[in-house]
């Protein structure tokens, strides 16, 4: 009995509370029928009157052009006076314009009143012309000024009359048509305001449901990512906190796998992100196919992926499950009707043996990942001893791109001479970071960043745009200097590079036999065929082209000699060791006489004594580089250098 009590007393209650809703819905429905009758009918009251003061212009503008006719044939003051009565119509109406009107109408008034103040100038000059009986000015008054102002004045007027008209009538179309919606909605509320009492205990059931379900939804969709449907950051992180405390509970490890596509940039912009998107919806399926049902495989954003191993028995455990990830992506991806080959690289760390926090995890275990990415080693696995990437580089990879926003970057310039004569040829520009807390730093600290978060392209272009503009300036202060600037593997890959370089050399105006690339052999390695179209473009350009550090990578002969290339550079660690080291001479002979034969100009780099400049010399090198000319220096200092003349001439006899 109480219970059946307390079930009617909650129905009264939903009862009342449903009654109470439907008093606001039909308060709040004649609140919406007014004020949507009234907005219809500001609005249509302000456009007709917007639309009045355009018509009376319209209509003062041809009695202006009615009176100064008029005034032409039969000149006299009651015709002055009607003009006159015109002009004030004309801009009365105006002001109401200006008044009434958008933006865009008073800046037509304002235009209008200038017109019309030139018109009523030249006006002015006819009519005295008509009281002096000068026909002949009068037509060419006429003709000159009044005729063409008027006709613009005219021009405006009606289209403008003409608009406004339009929009009146389209206002007072929209009143009548709220009107006839308020007859034919009032009764229809009413009514199924009533009917909404009838119904609200299944309305009411049925929202708290689809609030249960749409919280479980939003609660989803702010865990997942929504391309793949995996575990998105958040998620991954709170799944790495329990598996962490499950490693403490049970004394089982934990392996976290982040992983991220090669090349995944070039996909997108070559086939466009639909492929883009296919392509990761399908590494995301084939992960999930490798793994066990307590592995959590999340999509941390972009190409980036991450797999975390609960209760791994061993590193070699979750090296063993790397492996199988990698094989994941050995067969094509199909894209459409694309057939494509995409490679990974995975970093593998174990909680609690290279780790003692989630951050700290996540930490290793993408430094490993940075290493496999380096080099190219497939996975690898945390090492502290082999980590290169501080918590300080971690923090330079973060603060690059602003770097480049604010221009921290600066240009230094090493000197490149003839070996016999001592004659400058020309600088190499070289890159350094004026960072405002660790002060000047190398591109060895900062170069690798860039090629990993993709920011290789925006400073590849920072670098050519400052040394071409410095080139502009020392052409213009009478120093002509040939640049040498370095390109990554990535400016090989893009088409479009040679057209940005011809872009910034006629920014700056320069001649582009005084520009220079440097590009290292595995640049030119990774893909022949896109580095033979790109050298190619800029060597019919006029820009010189020059192979760096040579004898370091793994260039192919074949290859070599069809590339437009003009210029060999010896690789410091074989010169500076040539005068010591029998084989570092014979590797440094060798890349001489290779030159040479191909026609090629061959550069020493990292001379740093008068006995390598005579061995070189003797070999027959054509250039050098080194601190024994010149360390890099910055511009103003290269200038200063240029001045003094420092470039020593042949040494007679080594010096040591």
């Amino acid at each position: 009995m109480d219970d059946q009590w307390s079930k009617g007393r909650a129905g009264t209650r939903l009862a009342t509370v449903g009654l109470a809703a439907v008093l606001v819905l039909l308060t709040g429905f004649a609140l919406w029928a007014a004020y949507i009758t009234s907005r219809a009918a500001r609005q249509a009251d302000h456009f007709n009157r917007l639309s009045d003061a355009y018509q009376q212009a319209r209509f003062a503008v041809a009695a202006e052009e009615s009176l100064e006719r008029k005034y032409r044939l039969e000149p006299g003051p009651e015709v002055r006076e009607r003009y006159r009565q015109a002009v004030t119509a004309l801009v009365a109406a105006l002001d109401v314009v200006h008044d009434r009107g958008d933006r865009e109408d008073r800046l037509l008034a304002q235009r209008l009143e200038a017109q019309h103040a030139r018109y009523l100038a030249a006006i002015g000059r006819m009519f005295a012309a008509v009281d002096a009986h000068d026909a002949a000015r009068v037509l060419s008054i006429d003709n000159d000024q009044v005729d063409p102002l008027f006709s613009e004045i005219e021009q405006q007027v009606d289209a403008a009359a003409d608009a406004h008209h339009a929009q009146a009538l389209s206002s007072l179309h929209a009143l009548r048509s709220a009107e006839t919606l308020v007859e034919v909605a009032t009764p229809t509320a009413f009514a199924v305001g009533l009917g909404l009492l009838g119904v609200f205990w299944t309305i009411m059931v049925g929202y708290q449901r689809r609030t249960e379900h749409q919280a479980a939804e939003n609660q989803h969709q702010a865990l997942h990512d929504a391309l793949t449907g995996l575990p998105n950051r958040a998620l991954l992180r709170d799944r790495i906190a329990q598996a962490l405390h499950q490693a403490d509970r049970e004394l089982n490890p934990a392996a976290l796998l982040p992983l991220d596509l090669d090349r995944f940039k070039e996909v997108n912009d070559t086939l466009g992100h639909h492929h883009g998107d296919q392509l990761l919806v399908q590494v995301g399926d084939r992960l999930r196919g490798r793994l066990r049902e307590v592995d959590t495989v999340a999509r941390l954003g972009g190409d980036e992926f991450a797999v975390l191993l609960p209760r791994i028995a061993t590193a070699e455990g979750a090296v063993a499950v790397a492996g199988k990830l990698q094989a994941a992506f050995d067969e094509p991806f199909r894209l459409d009707d694309l057939a494509l080959d995409v490679d990974t690289s995975i970093g593998v760390a174990l909680y609690p043996e290279h780790a003692g926090n989630p951050d700290e995890l996540l930490q290793h275990a993408d430094i490993a990942m940075y290493v496999a990415k380096d080099t190219h080693a497939g996975f690898v696995l945390f090492d502290p001893k082999q980590d290169q990437h501080s918590p300080r580089r971690l923090a330079l990879l973060g603060e690059l791109r602003r770097a480049l926003e604010q221009q921290q970057l600066v240009l230094h310039y090493q000197p490149k001479v003839d070996t016999h004569t001592g004659q400058l040829l020309g600088v190499e520009a070289l890159v350094r970071w004026r960072h405002p807390t660790h002060g000047l730093l190398l591109p060895g600290e900062f170069i690798p960043l860039a090629e990993r978060t993709g920011l290789i392209g925006p400073l590849t272009s920072y670098v050519l745009d400052a040394a071409l503009r410095q080139c502009s300036d020392w052409r213009q202060a009478g120093h002509e200097l040939a640049i040498a600037v370095n390109v990554s593997a990535r400016s090989l890959l893009d088409l479009d590079f040679p057209d940005q370089v011809a872009g910034l050399l006629a920014r700056w105006e320069v001649p582009a036999r005084l520009l220079g690339v440097e590009i290292t052999e595995s640049t030119i390695m990774a893909d022949p065929t896109h580095a033979l179209e790109i050298l190619g473009r800029l060597n019919t350009m006029g820009v010189e082209i020059a192979i760096d550090d040579f004898g370091t990578g793994y260039s192919s002969m074949a290859h070599l000699k069809i590339l437009p290339v003009d210029e060999l550079k010896v690789d410091r660690s074989f010169v500076s060791q040539m005068t010591s080291n029998a084989s570092d001479a014979v590797i440094v002979r060798s890349t001489v006489d290779l030159g040479r034969n191909l026609g090629l100009r061959v550069v020493a780099e990292g001379v740093e004594d008068s006995r390598t400049l005579l061995e070189l010399d003797a070999l027959g090198c054509d250039a050098i580089q080194g601190y024994y000319i010149s360390r890099p220096v910055a511009a103003d200092e290269l200038v200063q250098w240029l001045q003094r003349q420092p470039v020593p001439q042949h040494p007679v006899e080594a010096v040591d």
